[in-house]
């Protein structure tokens, strides 16, 4: 798709007055209700949708599908980005009412590192065709971790914090509370970080990890530097609100992790497949709409077969709970032995 440097800088005009609309939003701390996220989300959804019906009318239908593909794509990959950000909250013990200023934060800094990456991407890209390769077998062995991470899962997941992060804290030090929205405070007449800023730096250094997963996988669908941003950055936008909406939902998603591999190991065969047609060898090459399907409907039955897993434990466990109840209940009465009448004798013996 040829790209003017006028659309170019209309589109990021546009999208920072969307990051505008967003942080303008949620610059007052509050405590983000369902029907507030359940809005915003569809409204950001609907605008991705609008964007990529307007790539198909003043572009071509090659690059609606790819944008579609991409942004489906990145947002799987959000959701179960989302997964870390519970668990950074969780660890810090972020308050609910400063929460969504984090993930604002948060969803800035990752759409920072995604532009680098993705310029750094396209340009690696024009200069060596085989670095579909490096992408292709990134992208498998990332599915095939999944895979394990997932078969791995029994124990109870719990954020552990990088080398950066902690040297970090050691070199400024750390307020033992939260500040309301203050990042740094001063203690003793030495400026030190409050929990908050540290929060988004853990936000900030795992968005590098999210990146390396998910800049190699829209690649996979579209070599388009201007799809692979925008994607990106609608996949982002609603990140915040989409965590308040689901955020009770994720552990429901037992599934997600299988999903996500299986389209990372087919987006990681298709890179490799191009890289072969790239280098002269004729194989068949997998088409967008083709993509599309199988992305779509991995991501639906995964989804389904999450829920029904989900509601069979949650039935397997209240069945179990009812069980140990009954059983304290009749170990109780054992306990107590035969009641008694007035006169002594056992209530059988008075039947009787």
């Amino acid at each position: 798709m040829d790209v003017s440097w006028t659309l170019w800088a209309l589109t990021i005009l546009g999208l920072s007055a969307l990051i505008a609309v967003d942080f303008f939003i949620g610059r007052k701390p509050h405590d983000v209700s369902i029907k507030e996220a359940g809005i915003w989300t569809i409204v950001w959804i609907v605008l991705a949708a609008l964007f990529g019906i307007g790539l198909l009318v003043f572009g071509t239908s090659q690059a609606s599908g790819e944008f579609f593909a991409g942004f489906i794509t990145e947002k799987s990959l959000s959701v179960d980005n989302l997964f870390v950000f519970v668990l950074i909250m969780a660890k810090f013990a972020v308050p609910t009412q400063l929460q969504q200023r984090v993930l604002l934060i948060g969803v800035l800094i990752a759409l920072v590192l995604r532009a680098i990456f993705i310029a750094a991407g396209a340009a690696i890209i024009a200069s060596f065709s085989w670095v579909f390769y490096l992408f292709g077998a990134f992208l498998i062995y990332t599915a095939w971790k999944l895979v394990q991470e997932a078969r791995a899962g029994d124990e109870e997941d719990e954020f552990e914090e990088n080398r950066l992060l902690k040297s970090i804290e050691q070199r400024f030090g750390v307020a033992d509370k939260y500040h309301g929205t203050k990042l740094f405070i001063r203690n003793n007449g030495k400026r030190v970080l409050t929990p908050l800023m540290v929060v988004m730096l853990a936000i900030g250094t795992t968005d590098v990890l999210f990146a390396l997963d998910s800049i190699p996988a829209i690649f996979g669908l579209t070599q388009d530097p201007y799809i692979v941003f925008t994607a990106n950055a609608f996949a982002l936008m609603g990140l915040r609100q989409l965590y308040f909406l689901i955020g009770g939902l994720l552990k429901k998603l037992v599934h997600l992790s299988y999903g996500l591999s299986i389209i990372l190991g087919f987006i990681g065969v298709k890179l490799v497949l191009h890289a072969l047609h790239e280098s002269g060898v004729h194989v068949p090459e997998i088409t967008i709409p083709f993509s599309l399907a199988v992305i779509c409907g991995v991501l639906i039955i995964t989804t389904i077969t999450s829920l029904i897993a989900s509601r069979k434990q949650a039935e397997r466990e209240a069945a179990e709970a009812a069980a140990d109840g009954t059983n304290s209940v009749t170990d109780s009465a054992t306990d107590r032995g035969p009641t008694t009448d007035k006169d002594g004798a056992g209530k059988a013996d008075v039947d009787a």
